[in-house]
């Protein structure tokens, strides 16, 4: 900055300025509020159906969203000039105070242009009038005069540059629209721009002789700025992709800092997770720079990135294992996912895996024992499984196929080639790894669960109270139910039971699936084979719902019924739709009971085919084992446990997957938004009246004959049906009722599995 730029400066525009942007970000947060609380409130909790459902609602929350950004940047925009403008003030006074008293001194400090200064004698000690006493000065008098200058115009500097490139890089994150990125004041900006640069210094470093004091100190950075949009951009524009993913394969190197420091596998296991979040915000910019890193990075995927480290990894290799974690640009995804796919392509040979072999020991991944991180697509799919939209896109379903699908021709090249194509192996760490477990398949479940429900596959739904948050509600659009339509003729194909055996690991992730989409699955089940659907009973909570057609979804429900978690699972959702429709159709009218009966027997239909399936599966697996294939049959009992842990709100139910963590939530849709009697029948009661009384019986208690099996389950048919009726005495006496108990045992017992039945897939024989 120039001296007489900042001597003479009138910040009164500025003031302006700010003025002006302080009365914006007022204004704008009246209108946020308004957003938030009626637009996007009304919006969260509104019934949405036909064309407002898929047009209407998501451009309602968008635009409630933009409004919340537009007052984030307004207030961080004069945020940061007005601590700017303070600053240079400040600045300016100082300078002032400076000048004044070398004036004193005789000395006076001129302004020679480009920054640069001197300080000269106002009159020479020879020149003076005679009899004129000039003040006293020294060497030292103007040498820390010109430092004491050169101090403020420094730090004038400073705050001048980094706040213009702190609005700029602002401005430029969002090419449409505004930028989310919040900052008190400009000096936290500032550090955040300037830990970037910093940070970017060390990870230009040889990660071989990076000390584990500088990985602490590395990860404790992007641990706090890691989300902090302006500091991910700089961070990742500061450096190469080629070298961001040299240091992390050279950190990861299993070889390096053994008998050194054991807390630097500790600090590379965070760098996985911290570089993977920070990057993932970088690639939320919309900026020019960032788009050409991007692009330069889906370029390197394919090549080795030439280092001594982690076996001279290809750039899929080490990107994969980033993404892991993290929030990612959908494009940028869905382009590094069609590199990689392209790639994987053309070298998929059978026991010529370009991944997974012998001489590759390039352990890239640190957070499971059954996968090491070298095959690429099992770290994207977790990616995916992070990103609804961006997986949703990548499996979405060709355009001009129509409704639902009933061929191959009608399936996206990726899921198909993912599913049905490619060989997977299993990547286990040869020390405490399980090399039966694929951890390909269970992240592809991961992927397909995100671009089927529109949720991250470990999120909890129920954890979001905010309506401009997605959570609490229903996620689902025309989009995710044209992958759904395709991952139910995959599994409900006749290489369906096949499939399913052989990809165990997605069995858990079928069922979530299945159990987002029970009311489509209902729907399809109705009237009389693909006509007389009853949409005025399984009405539609989405535009676009998914159509599976009646043998579609008999097919799927008859494959997934054969596992035992995606058994379970389902089973419970089924349980607990039919149980809300029942509290949305209470006994007060006709119309209503007509209504009930009909989701009765639909759901006893569909738990029919699912419990069918699992006998006979059963029986085939263990054959003439009956003890074994008793104790499957009880273990697929237990699904009613289920009911301990369920929360619902806003027309969802979070059921907990048995045997996980919270974060492993089942979405399953319910018929209203709030719940009565009949569901709270489920909720909290942790076991089945049958099943508690052999709980003094470990034995009894995990075994079930096939016969009991299905008396089980007509007896839960039974209960909701006495639960409905029970809601109101004179109901019982209704004479309609006569023939309900035959019905809903017919729709139960009418459907199953076996070979010689007329509808569903045979059991999978090895």
């Amino acid at each position: 900055m120039d001296l007489d730029a900042l001597r003479f400066g009138n910040f009164s525009q500025l003031g302006q300025a700010i003025t002006d942007w302080e009365e914006m970000a007022k204004k704008l947060a009246t209108l946020e509020k308004d957003a938030r609380d009626n637009l996007g409130g009304k919006a969260a909790k509104a019934r949405w159906t036909g064309e407002n459902a898929a047009v209407t609602r998501s451009f309602v929350e968008k635009t409630a969203a933009e409004f919340a950004d537009a007052h984030t940047q307004a207030r961080t925009v004069a945020r940061i000039l007005a601590d700017t403008r303070d600053e240079l003030v400040a600045f300016r006074d100082d300078l002032t105070e400076e000048i004044s008293r070398a004036a004193k001194k005789n000395l006076t400090v001129r302004d020679t242009g480009d920054g640069s200064f001197t300080v000269t004698l106002n009159i020479h000690p020879d020149r003076a009038a005679k009899g004129t006493t000039l003040p006293e000065h020294s060497q030292s008098d103007m040498e820390g005069l010109r430092d004491r200058v050169q101090a403020i115009l420094r730090q004038a500097t400073r705050s001048d540059t980094t706040a213009a490139e702190a609005l700029r890089l602002m401005v430029d994150q969002a090419e449409r629209g505004f930028s989310g990125a919040d900052y008190a004041d400009r000096d936290s900006a500032a550090k955040a721009l300037a830990a970037a640069e910093a940070l970017a210094k060390t990870l230009k470093k040889d990660p071989s002789e990076v000390t584990a004091t500088e990985l602490n100190a590395v990860n404790a950075t992007l641990a706090t700025y890691g989300k902090d949009p302006l500091f991910a951009e700089k961070l990742a524009t500061s450096t190469t992709p080629d070298g961001l993913l040299t240091f992390y394969a050279g950190v990861a190197d299993p070889y390096q800092g053994f008998g050194a420091d054991p807390n630097r596998l500790k600090q590379a296991k965070l760098l996985q997770k911290n570089l993977g979040v920070a990057l993932g915000t970088a690639t939320l910019s919309d900026s020019a720079a960032m788009r050409s890193w991007e692009q330069k990075m889906v370029k390197l995927g394919p090549e080795e990135l030439g280092t001594d480290h982690a076996n001279n990894p290809r750039g899929f290799a080490v990107m994969s294992n980033l993404m892991r974690f993290g929030d990612y640009d959908d494009q940028f995804l869905n382009e590094y996912g069609e590199q990689l796919v392209a790639f994987d392509k053309e070298r998929n040979v059978k026991n010529m895996s370009p991944w997974i072999n012998n001489w590759n020991n390039g352990d890239l991944n640190f957070y499971s024992k059954n996968d090491r991180g070298r095959d690429p697509m099992t770290g994207f799919m977790e990616a995916l499984g992070h990103n609804p939209g961006a997986a949703t896109e990548f499996f979405s379903q060709p355009t001009g196929t129509g409704s639902g699908v009933d061929k191959e021709s009608e399936l996206n090249e990726n899921l198909k080639y993912l599913t049905k194509e490619r060989i997977w192996l299993s990547d286990a760490y040869i020390m405490g790894g399980d090399n039966k477990v694929i951890a390909g398949h269970d992240s592809l479940g991961h992927a397909l669960e995100a671009a089927t429900t529109g949720y991250a596959y470990d999120a909890d739904p129920m954890a979001a109270k905010d309506p401009m948050i997605p959570g609490n509600r229903d996620m689902r659009t025309a989009e995710t139910a044209g992958v759904m339509e395709q991952v139910a003729f995959l599994y409900g194909s006749e290489d369906g039971p096949k499939m399913l055996h052989e990809q165990s690991q997605l069995a858990d992730s079928l069922g979530k699936m299945g159990a987002a989409y029970i009311d489509d699955i209902d729907y399809s089940m109705s009237g009389l084979g693909d006509r007389a659907k009853d949409e005025g009973l399984f009405t539609p909570k989405y535009q676009g719902r998914a159509d599976f057609g009646e043998q579609g979804a008999i097919n799927f429900l008859s494959v997934i019924g054969q596992n035992e978690t995606s058994h379970g699972v389902v089973s419970a959702a089924q349980h607990l739709y039919t149980l809300s429709m029942l509290d949305a159709h209470p006994p007060t009218n006709e119309a209503n009971m007509n209504n009930a009966h009909d989701a009765l027997t639909t759901g006893g239909e569909v738990r029919g085919i699912l419990d069918h399936s699992r006998v006979q599966q059963a029986e085939v697996t263990y054959k003439d084992e009956a003890e074994e294939q008793n104790k499957s049959l009880g273990r697929s009992g237990d699904w009613v446990k289920l009911g301990a842990g369920v929360v619902v709100g806003g027309g969802i139910a979070a059921i907990p997957l048995p045997g996980s963590t919270a974060a492993a939530l089942v979405v399953a849709p319910l018929a209203a938004d709030t719940v009565g009697n009949a569901v709270n029948t489920f909720i909290g009661h942790e076991v089945d009246k049958g099943i508690d009384k052999a709980q003094d019986d470990p034995t009894e208690k995990a075994q079930l004959t096939s016969q009991e099996f299905y008396s089980r389950g007509i007896q839960q048919q039974a209960d909701a049906y006495a639960t409905y009726i029970g809601a109101d005495p004179d109901v019982k006496k209704d004479t309609n009722l006569r023939d309900w108990p035959q019905h809903i045992e017919n729709s139960y017992f009418g459907t199953g599995s076996q070979q010689n039945d007329y509808r569903g897939r045979p059991a999978h024989k090895d």
